[in-house]
Order: C-alpha cells, then sequence, then structure tokens
C-alpha cells in the first residue's frame, strides 16, 4: 500500500498549501504558505507534515512556512541515494530547496528533524540565521538503550514483514492513539491521533520510519556539534517519555551560545499539544536573534 494524497490525504491539515515538486529520485510532498523570510519545518521520524497543522499557520503570520514530508513519510515518494541516513537526508532536503529556489532564515526541526537541521547547516546546505529544535534527537540514547535502539532497528529493518505486522497492529481500535501516549507522554487531540493512525497502516510509511532509525548515526553527528556556529534554542517538554529534557541541557552545552527553554506539562509532541505557546516561542527568539545582528 502506498499512501495516496486523494485518499488519505483527502482532507489532510492545510491542505491547499500542498504541492508536489520532483527533483531527482524523490517526489515530495512540501506545504508553503505565508509571505516574508523563508523558515524550513522538519518533523520528526514517523511524522509528516500533519505535526505541523496548527503550528505552521501561526508562523507563517511572519514567514514563508516550507515544510516538507521526509522522504520514507507521509506523500513524499522516493528515497535519495544513500538512503536514509542522516547525510542523505540532509543532502536531500537541500536539494528540494535549491530546486524550489529557498533559503532558510530560521530552521526548526522536531526530533530526529532537528538533527537533519544542524546537518544541513553543518554541511552548508543552508546557512539560517537561527535553528530552533522540538524535543531534539541530537545525541545518542544513553545507557543500554544506545546499544539495544539501533540494533532493534536495524533486526526490523532486514525483516520484510516488519512494517505490514506494525500496520496490522496499528488498525486496531485505539491501538495508535495509546501508542503515542507511552511513546511519547503527549497528549493530542482526536484528529491529531488520527493522522498519524493513516500513516501508520501504510507499510511504506512504517518501513521508511523503521530505515531511519536503523541507518541513524548520532555518535558521530553529536561529535560535530561544538563546530555549530548558528545561534541555537533548544525547547523540550518536560514529560517527554522518548528523549529526555537532560538530552536537550547535554546536546546545549556542546554547542557555543546554545540556549534551552524547558516546557512544563507536555510531551515529545509539545508543538503538537500547544501550538500556540511552541508558535510563540520560535518567534521570539527569531526576533531576539535579528535584533542582535
Amino acid at each position: 500500500m502506498t499512501l495516496r494524497f486523494e485518499v488519505e490525504g483527502r482532507d489532510w491539515p492545510n491542505r491547499a498549501a500542498s504541492r508536489f515538486v520532483a527533483v531527482g529520485r524523490i517526489r515530495w510532498h512540501v506545504q508553503v504558505m505565508g509571505q516574508g523570510p523563508a523558515l524550513l519545518l522538519l518533523h520528526g521520524t514517523g511524522a509528516a507534515t500533519h505535526s505541523w497543522r496548527d503550528v505552521a499557520p501561526l508562523l507563517a503570520t511572519d514567514f514563508t512556512v516550507i515544510a516538507p514530508d521526509l522522504p520514507g513519510h507521509g506523500f513524499t515518494s522516493g528515497r535519495p541515494i544513500g538512503g536514509l541516513a542522516m547525510p542523505a537526508m540532509a543532502g536531500a532536503v537541500g536539494d528540494l530547496l535549491d530546486a524550489m529556489g529557498e533559503r532558510p532564515d530560521i530552521v526548526v526541526g522536531h526530533s530526529a528533524g532537528a538533527a537533519i537541521g544542524v546537518r544541513m547547516t553543518l554541511d552548508d546546505r543552508v546557512a539560517p540565521r537561527a535553528i530552533v529544535g522540538l524535543n531534539p534527537a541530537l545525541l545518542p540514547f544513553p545507557g543500554l538503550a544506545a546499544k539495544l535502539f539501533p540494533t532493534l532497528a536495524k533486526l526490523l529493518f532486514v525483516n520484510p514483514f516488519a512494517p505490514h505486522i506494525f500496520a496490522q497492529i496499528a488498525r486496531g481500535s485505539g491501538e495508535v492513539g495509546r501508542f503515542l501516549a507511552r511513546s511519547t507522554g503527549s497528549t493530542i487531540d482526536a484528529a491529531g491521533v488520527e493522522y498519524y493512525a493513516r500513516l501508520f497502516r501504510d507499510p511504506g510509511h512504517i518501513g521508511g520510519a523503521i530505515a531511519m532509525m536503523a541507518e541513524w548515526d548520532l555518535d558521530s553527528f553529536a561529535a560535530r556539534l561544538p563546530e555549530l556556529r548558528v545561534p541555537l534554542l533548544l525547547i523540550h517538554g518536560d514529560r517527554d517519555a522518548a528523549i529526555p529534557a537532560k538530552a536537550a541541557t547535554d546536546a546545549a552545552a556542546r554547542v557555543p551560545g546554545a540556549a534551552v527553554e524547558i516546557v512544563a506539562g507536555v510531551g515529545h509532541l509539545a508543538h503538537e499539544e500547544r501550538p500556540a505557546d511552541i508558535a510563540a516561542r520560535i518567534l521570539a527568539f527569531a526576533r531576539q536573534v535579528e535584533g542582535v545582528r
């Protein structure tokens, strides 16, 4: 099964802002809205543009917002040379921006999307004046999980039945909502759960998420964090069940001048729980950086 924009995306959030852009081997689903300097939104593993459904319109009051479905996710089809490893993903998003003629002024990434945004900057694919990471995945998992998680992802990646098994489980009543609550520590509305359910019922989307996790190398990436010379703000929910808040403070300690804001009462999907709060923090940081130029 492949996600179809005319079926699963029939009432996709901000659908009027959607367009499809072919670049090399990839046909991208991208949402563009607003006016002003460009702001790039990069979702996390297993998500898609729907995760920005409430944040993007708020940011579009000040920026031209560009939000793609990453390769292997949502309604984007095809994969870059090099698979879904971080360097390949960063390069592919850079190629998309080149094809669109866009140069992001601000880069905002959620979870693994934050790592992609930082990697794009380190690789000179973008030159933003600021980066914001929301519940960012910038460091290897702590303790035993650092060994077990990548190994499990690789085992699932080589099993061709794994995406179909997960997709079948996702078709069960209430399964996706329970999974999101357990794995993220967030409580999102029923519409948000339904969008995730559509994604999780698709073996192609699940396979993309598994492949991304299996090919992720945060150890070498973390070693490059001190090279970053762009103002960085990390916003993290204190109830995040996926990534502890300490990971944000530890990552910020590696980047000269980086700042951290801990948001009380929200989990890994903080931007879906409190979109107005998160958008306000992003806009305030953008204005702060502009003010010191």
